[in-house]
């Protein structure tokens, strides 16, 4: 049984013994490593990747990062890649197997098939002598010097020495095909992360009313516009175009100062100066500006004209926030 303090004690050592390894790295990219890049990016086919044990989670890691950053890629496990499953792979394909040792007798066999078959090469293992290495097109040396486990025995810096040499593989293919956060949101509709990259002001200002009147409006009709369509302001327009805007707090500003507003206009307690956004505008821009200027709504803007409001609760209904 450990003490809380020994408990703490070993997870900080595995910490800093994982994060020595990942220091390491990088002194072990080397030029195979650059080959490798090119060699992907320039491949007709798909990147197929696989591994066995730890390293076949790794490998799926690796997959779905590549995928969602434009470079398609395919999952076969070594043990079922020599039971048949090595038909998914195509002449112009690139593989890569994920291998700590490289030598177990899965990787050893799915190895001599890829030769077999012409396709490159690529291994990822922290045997330089073994025979994944040996057999490889390119290597990319995932060496380290110890486990995390205190036997020395369970993948655990090894695994995440493979994770992040994937990781930079993955990145270095997304700079070379030039890959944007447009290109991401492409794949990544669902959640808060898409509706940050592909909601745009227009698709939230639509889904309410446009309150705005004219400058010459009462008082009166100032406050029936506010409360109706409860966004806590209206622009005030004239000829289409934004000349100002009224907000609750003005009216209670105006009601602070004078007893009597009836011959008031809109005009006279209007701020000349408001807050916009373009309707073409990212939603998430509208919540860092909310946030810089600290309003809870901008007044949304169509080629330089009056076209609505997007509030705050707009942005945190939809997931954004």
């Amino acid at each position: 049984m450990l003490s809380q303090s020994q408990i703490l004690q070993h997870a900080a050592s595995t910490i800093a013994l994982q994060s020595q390894a990942i220091s390491n790295l990088g002194s072990l990219v080397t030029d195979q490593f650059a080959d490798a890049v090119i060699a992907i990016h320039q491949a007709k086919g798909r990147l197929v990747v696989s591994g066995i044990g730890k390293s076949a989670i790794v490998a799926q890691k690796l997959v779905a990062t590549c995928n969602s950053t434009g470079t398609p890629a395919i999952y076969m496990h070594a043990a079922d890649a020599i039971h048949g499953d090595i038909g998914m792979l195509l002449p112009d394909d690139i593989m890569i197997i994920i291998s700590k040792s490289g030598n177990s007798e899965e990787i050893k066999v799915l190895t001599k098939l890829v030769k077999k078959f012409g396709n490159h090469l690529i291994g990822i293992t922290g045997n330089q002598q073994g025979y994944l290495a040996q057999e490889s097109n390119f290597v990319l040396d995932t060496t380290v010097t110890q486990e995390a486990c205190p036997n020395n025995l369970a993948p655990t810096t090894s695994t995440t020495a493979q994770m992040v040499m994937g990781d930079a593989l993955a990145i270095c293919l997304l700079q070379m095909k030039g890959f944007t956060a447009d290109d991401f949101a492409k794949f990544h509709p669902g959640g808060a992360l898409g509706k940050q990259l592909y909601t745009y002001v227009y698709h939230l200002s639509g889904q309410h009313s446009q309150p705005n009147i004219a400058p010459n409006a009462s008082i009166q009709e100032v406050i029936i516009s506010i409360s109706s369509n409860r966004l806590g302001a209206t622009a005030v327009v004239e000829n289409e175009k934004l000349v100002g805007i009224i907000t609750d707090g003005d009216l209670r500003r105006m009601m602070e100062r004078q007893q009597i507003f009836s011959d008031l206009q809109a005009k006279d307690i209007m701020s000349t100066n408001p807050k916009t956004i373009d309707s073409e505008t990212l939603a998430i821009n509208a919540l860092e500006q909310m946030r810089h200027h600290n309003v809870s709504q901008l007044i949304v803007l169509k080629q330089n004209k009056f076209d609505g409001f997007i509030h705050l609760h707009d942005l945190i209904k939809e997931g954004i926030v």
